[in-house]
């Protein structure tokens, strides 16, 4: 899951280098946290939150066939 956000991160932002992502498993449920540099969190987030939503719910849809629950969070460094 994490190599999904990051790969949908990179293509949005002007830093590809700028974005990382950590991953935690606890069971079924995986936490992916996306770093992205401050210039670039609006890119990510988007207006009123549709892009951060979009990628959030891709994620899910990947994650149903793996029969696991994924949370995303947006952090800057």
């Amino acid at each position: 899951m994490g190599e999904l956000v990051e790969l949908i991160a990179k293509a949005l932002v002007s830093n590809p280098d700028g974005v990382r992502t950590d991953v935690e498993e606890n069971g079924s449920n995986v936490l992916v946290k996306l770093n992205v540099d401050k210039d670039d969190m609006g890119k990510v987030i988007g207006k009123q939150g549709r892009i951060a939503k979009a990628i959030r719910t891709v994620v899910r849809a990947a994650a149903v066939k793996q029969n696991k629950k994924v949370t995303v969070d947006i952090v800057d460094d």
